[in-house]
């Protein structure tokens, strides 16, 4: 079971949910979490039950950001929109940093996102396990490990 994120711009809000509910099949047996307002828009069209934090401009990207920092987090699918300004730009640049620093695998466009699911359905990603177990990090209560 892997922790999976899902981040959308307003004006790929629907483009997400079209996407989520495309691959629901493959997203029922792993743990989901978002940014407010796209989770809530999930599951209103499917029955996926998602963890849902702020919304990005209000520190979701940040909060998704913290988990991806700690290693607890294994995919991420943000789809951005590279043609509108963001007032959080910041914040989003430091999730897409932090994903590059941890080695998570971030989709930022529908694209990239179906070859990542793809792979995810073939059980590509069991080597995040081995990542996991022998990946040094922060601790559960801030001890390293």
């Amino acid at each position: 079971m892997l922790k999976i994120a899902f981040i959308a711009h307003d004006r790929k809000k629907d483009e997400m949910v079209n996407f989520v509910t495309a691959y629901e099949h493959v997203f029922t047996d792993h743990q989901l979490y978002s940014t407010g307002t796209t989770g809530l828009r999930i599951m209103e069209q499917t029955k996926l039950q998602i963890h849902r934090f702020m919304s990005g401009p209000l520190g979701g990207d940040q909060q998704i950001g913290a988990l991806v920092a700690q290693n607890k987090m294994d995919l991420i699918i943000f789809l951005r929109d590279p043609l509108m300004a963001q007032p959080h730009e910041p914040d989003i640049s430091a999730l897409l940093r932090l994903c590059d620093v941890q080695g998570i695998p971030l989709a930022t466009n529908v694209a990239t996102a179906e070859i990542l699911v793809k792979a995810l359905d073939r059980g590509d990603f069991a080597w995040r396990e081995l990542v996991h177990k022998y990946k040094p990090g922060i601790g559960e209560l801030g001890d390293i490990k």
